[in-house]
């Protein structure tokens, strides 16, 4: 219920429900990250471990999240305060208000980027430029001042406009048509990428098992690209959820949002390491693999085929920016929902309010590639500042209040109600299991990895 008692939004399905969490977790960092780290880590025996982590810690959270937000029907600082109320859990509500905000805000830097790099491939500037200089490209865009704020700018505006529609003619729209979109675009990328001369080597590289490579940072990586694949620990899928109808499967629902993910990271792993490693480029981690290496890569391709490089290029970099349009979107919504719900806030005001702090704190994340690059925080540029503490810290911490929120704090009866809608869908032995893993194992894995970030 929203804070005017207007009748507050739902998913209209279990498709838009799905499709909706699977934007918020798909994104930039199963494209550029997840297929490096696979490698580093053991190949196939990584991914197993990757996939045990996602249904033992990942689901356990997710599922926190989501209790919390249908059961409340509030975004994460109103659910804080209905669940528990006169207690200091509705500050950690107010902190994965802001965390979601302040990712936004530099994530939406590298969505800029992903627009410039489409209109590139638009105007066929990767065939048309000699090899040696288009790694180069990316260096100067990102150092220029005004051209980087330009594509913030028009991608904040993209995020604004869908977020603004509001939840079913917006995100429920826009995930529907987007997210399936998606999914064909990284498939047509994986035939064209396998199909190359010498992409064995990108195959094997996914796929060799490598045992000896599973340490205990090994096992800390899989733990932490689980967890942040899919979002967790800023209220995200919180707010999502609050959107959800009460006869919804959640458990139904957190499956396949999760196998969504993982059969996304998969898929892109395949579109992207074969491709790299058929044109003899040794694969590297971050935006620079997406900006730089395959640039270079569409250019060798266009050697003998340009027109078909270029399209290449072109559905790459659109699958770029629709997966940083999905996972923007849902942040966005965090800050929207508690400026209506708990400010009194039109939507178009709470819409313009977030924008403006994005852009601002984004455009200085922005310049800290150039004109700022000298101003350091603890050592870090403003975007690796934020990126840190955010990632290593915010989303963690987030993730761990949830958990214990839920397995200690709601009373066990009503996490149960939840999860089997009343006891209408007999899940008895399920719960025992998932209630085990959000009171005990999640918590303490979640303290693993926040250990682990804090030291390493």
């Amino acid at each position: 219920m929203s804070c005017k008692g207007k009748a507050r939004e739902t998913f209209g399905s279990r498709f838009a429900v799905i499709m909706a969490m699977a934007g918020s977790a798909i994104g930039l960092g199963n494209i550029w990250r997840f297929p490096y780290v696979v490698g580093e880590y053991g190949g196939a025996a990584f991914i197993l471990v990757y996939v045990l982590c996602t249904f033992l810690l990942a689901l356990p959270i997710f599922l926190s999240e989501s209790i919390i937000g249908r059961r409340s029907g509030s975004n994460t600082f109103g659910a804080m305060e209905k669940l528990a109320p006169g207690t200091s859990w509705k500050w950690m509500g107010l902190l994965t208000v802001i965390s979601p905000v302040v990712i936004l805000s530099y994530y939406s830097v590298v969505g800029g980027w992903s627009v410039e790099y489409l209109f590139k491939s638009l105007a066929f500037e990767f065939t048309n430029t000699p090899a040696d200089n288009v790694p180069r490209l990316f260096g100067t865009f990102i150092t220029s001042s005004w051209e980087p704020l330009f594509m913030l700018g028009l991608f904040l505006m993209m995020v604004a406009g869908i977020v603004l529609a509001g939840v079913k003619s917006g995100i429920e729209r826009f995930s529907k048509i987007t997210m399936p979109v998606l999914f064909l675009l990284i498939v047509v990328m994986l035939v064209y990428s396998v199909t190359l001369p010498g992409s064995s080597e990108g195959v094997a590289y996914l796929l060799k098992p490598d045992f000896s490579k599973l340490s205990a940072s090994a096992v800390a990586a899989a733990m932490g690209q689980a967890f942040f694949s899919l979002s967790l620990g800023v209220g995200t899928i919180l707010t999502y959820s609050s959107y959800v109808r009460k006869d919804e499967n959640l458990l139904v629902s957190g499956v396949g949002t999760g196998i969504s993910d993982l059969l996304f990271a998969l898929l892109a792993g395949f579109a992207v390491m074969p491709a790299v490693f058929a044109c003899g480029v040794e694969p590297g981690a971050g935006p620079g693999l997406v900006f730089q290496t395959l640039p270079f890569i569409f250019n060798k391709m266009g050697a003998g085929a340009p027109l078909v490089s270029s399209l290449v290029a072109i559905v790459f970099f659109v699958t770029i920016l629709v997966a940083a349009l999905t996972s923007a979107i849902s942040m966005m919504e965090v800050g929207v929902a508690y400026l209506v719900e708990n400010r009194g806030f039109s939507r178009l005001t709470a819409v313009a309010s977030i924008f403006c702090f994005a852009l601002v704190v984004g455009a200085l994340c922005s310049l800290s590639f150039g004109t700022l690059s000298d101003v350091k925080i603890f050592g870090n540029t403003i975007f690796d500042a934020l990126d840190k503490l955010c990632s290593n810290f915010l989303m963690t911490f987030g993730g761990l209040l949830f958990t214990l929120f839920v397995g200690w704090k709601m009373k066990k009866a009503d996490v149960e109600d939840e999860l089997t809608n009343g006891g209408s869908l007999h899940h008895k032995s399920v719960f025992r299991v998932v209630y085990f893993l959000i009171r005990y194992v999640a918590p303490i894995a979640i303290i693993a990895i926040f250990i682990t970030n804090l030291f390493l």
